[in-house]
């Protein structure tokens, strides 16, 4: 899409007014973010498809942030059933990471651009087997409105979960891929996040300084119904060309 798409912001780490004064520390921490903070997995030479998920912060009551998130449709051949940021492949007419954020969002779940303010931009993260360069992008939902699934083919729910309900220890697992990788994960309102999303969402969670001290407990396994392509071995078949496997 030519031009620029409203909602975001040029010097968009500096905070706008108004802002809820949960941003910080989360805003500060974001601006000196690396991909460490996220992940030992670092990016070959030849870098990735461009990609961008949007981390959509917005607040249903004064003081009580909460997180926008989708449902992958179960029937899907790519991550069925998957929780997920709404995101894609970059777009050649997208400007950058922010564009192509807000761009899959509105296709996603009919999010105004307008609505939203985007405040940083994230350390690119790599995925191997989809060979998708991720930029997550964070964003503040100034403006709330209702949002729905846009294609039941590939999106049969959206929610935003709360903040304080992702800290709850009651709330947090740790899940393992057949292949040995264990990683966090969420249980909240009947969906279990995991992989890609629940990493970002755990490093935002400490830099916020909103983690409470949860025990890990027994481990869950990953039935191979619930594995999308970018969490198995090299040897598998790629994501759908414009999906960021979450």
């Amino acid at each position: 899409m030519p031009g620029e798409l409203p909602g975001r912001r040029d010097g968009r780490l500096g905070a706008p007014s108004g802002l809820p004064g949960w941003w910080e520390p989360l805003l500060t921490r974001a601006a000196s973010a690396r991909t460490e903070d996220f992940t030992s997995l670092r990016p070959p030479a030849s870098g990735g498809r461009a990609s961008a998920v949007l981390v959509l912060l917005g607040e249903e009551r004064p003081g009580e942030p909460d997180l926008l998130v989708l449902q992958r449709a179960a029937t899907m051949r790519n991550h069925a059933g998957q929780a997920a940021f709404p995101g894609g492949a970059a777009d050649p007419e997208d400007r950058d990471a922010p564009d192509t954020a807000l761009r899959e969002a509105r296709e996603e779940v009919g999010l105004d651009p307008a609505s939203a303010t985007v405040l940083a931009t994230l350390p690119d993260l790599y995925i191997p087997v989809s060979r998708f360069m991720v930029t997550p992008v964070l964003a503040w939902w100034h403006a709330p409105h209702p949002v729905r699934p846009m294609d039941r083919d590939e999106v049969a729910h959206v929610a935003r979960l709360p903040v304080a309900e992702l800290v709850d220890p009651a709330n947090r697992i740790r899940v393992r891929h057949p292949s040995g990788w264990v990683g966090p994960a969420f249980q909240v309102r009947g969906m279990l996040v995991w992989g890609f999303t629940a990493g970002v969402i755990s490093a935002l969670l400490d830099m916020a300084g909103w983690t409470r001290p949860w025990r890990p407990g027994p481990m869950m396994e990953l039935p191979d119904p619930l594995l999308p392509h970018g969490s198995v071995p090299a040897t598998s078949a790629p994501a759908a060309s414009d999906e960021v496997v979450s």
